[in-house]
C-alpha cells in the first residue's frame, strides 16, 4: 500500500485504514514461531500490510514467507486485531497456520526489518510477547491448535450470460472479467494450499480453477455430478462424502461447481447455503468430520 500523508489531526488519522495479515505459526511440541522487529524492539507474529489488489490470505502467506523464510499453509482463522498506529487505524488478520516445506529457521539472516525468528515454547511465547493483544491472540490459537482439513467450496467465475449463449451450456464459458477473477483467485487457493481440485465437467467451472491447476501443476478432476445437468441431491451428497473421506490422505481440496447445484453442497456438510456470488468461495474447516470453522473470500 502507498505510505500515508502524514496526519494534521485525528480526524485525518482516523480516515487512514491500513489492512494488514499475518499468521501465528504453530508446529509439534508447543512451539510457536515469533519475530523481534529492531526497530521497535518488539516480539510479535510475522505480519506485514497488504499490497496494492493483493488478498488477504495471499498476503499472510506471503509475509510469514518473507518474514521467517517458511512456506506456511493457512488454517482456521483467528480474531482480527484493530488498534491505533501514528499512520492511521490498522486491522491485522490472523490465522492459524503450519509450514509444508520444512521448518528450520537457523539459517535465516538478520536485516534491518526482523534480525530474530524464533521457534519459542508456548508459555515462554506468552511472556516474551511484547503486546498483550498478541498473548491473547496466542491464547486463542492454542484453544484451536488441534490440526483441521480444509474443504473449499466455490462458485464458478462471472461467465456469459445463459441468455446470450445458443450453444449447448455445458460450453458455456467465462466472460473476460471471469479469466480475469479466475487469476486473483489463483493466489487464494493456494494460501490454503489446495492439492485437489475437483470440479464440474462444465466449462465455465473448468476455467475458473485453470490459471491455479497451471500455476501449481494439479490436475482437475472433472464431475458430472457436479454440472447443473446432472446434479442431484443424493448424487452431490455421495460426492462430497467421497471428498470429505479423502481430506486427510489428498490434502486441502477445492470444490467448484454453479449456483443451483451449491445448496446440496451446502446441505451435505451441514450448513445453511451463504448464497456464493460468482468467483466467491466459502473455506470449510473441519475437525473429525465435524465443521469448525468457515470463511467466506472473494477474489480479492
Amino acid at each position: 500500500m502507498a505510505s500515508a500523508r502524514p496526519a494534521s489531526s485525528d480526524r485525518s488519522v482516523d480516515r487512514r485504514r491500513i489492512t494488514a495479515a499475518g499468521a501465528v505459526v504453530l508446529r509439534s511440541g508447543r512451539q510457536v514461531l515469533l519475530v523481534h522487529r529492531p526497530k521497535y524492539d518488539d516480539w510479535s507474529f510475522p505480519k506485514g500490510k497488504l499490497e496494492r489488489g493483493e488478498h488477504v490470505t495471499a498476503a499472510a502467506v506471503r509475509e510469514v514467507e518473507e518474514e521467517t523464510g517458511l512456506r506456511v499453509r493457512l488454517g482456521r482463522p483467528l480474531s482480527a486485531q484493530t488498534y491505533p498506529t501514528s499512520k492511521g487505524h490498522k486491522t491485522v488478520h490472523y490465522w492459524i497456520a503450519r509450514t509444508t516445506a520444512g521448518d528450520d529457521v537457523s539459517g535465516y539472516v538478520a536485516n534491518d526489518e526482523i534480525d530474530q525468528v524464533a521457534w519459542v515454547p508456548v508459555d515462554k511465547a506468552a511472556q516474551l510477547l511484547t503486546y498483550r493483544r498478541d498473548r491473547h491472540l496466542l491464547a486463542e490459537a492454542l484453544e484451536s491448535r488441534e490440526r483441521t482439513r480444509t474443504l473449499v467450496v466455490l462458485r464458478h467465475a462471472d461467465a456469459w450470460a445463459r441468455r446470450g449463449w445458443h450453444g449447448d451450456d455445458r460450453l458455456r464459458p467465462l466472460l473476460v472479467a471471469g479469466h480475469r477473477q479466475a487469476v486473483r483467485l489463483a493466489p487464494v487457493l493456494a494460501a490454503y494450499d489446495v492439492r485437489r481440485v475437483v470440479t464440474s465437467s462444465s466449462a465455465r467451472c473448468v476455467q475458473t480453477v485453470v490459471p491455479y491447476c497451471q500455476a501449481t501443476g494439479a490436475v482437475p478432476e472433472l464431475a458430472d455430478v457436479l454440472s447443473e445437468e446432472d446434479a442431484g441431491p443424493r448424487k452431490v451428497r455421495r460426492l462430497v462424502e467421497a471428498v470429505l473421506d479423502r481430506l486427510k490422505g489428498s490434502g486441502p481440496t477445492v470444490l467448484c461447481t454453479h449456483r443451483p447445484v451449491l445448496p446440496h453442497v451446502f446441505d451435505a456438510l451441514g450448513l445453511d447455503d451463504p448464497e456464493l456470488e460468482k468467483g466467491e468461495l466459502l473455506v470449510v474447516h473441519l475437525r473429525k468430520g465435524r465443521v469448525v470453522a468457515v470463511e467466506r473470500h472473494r477474489d480479492r
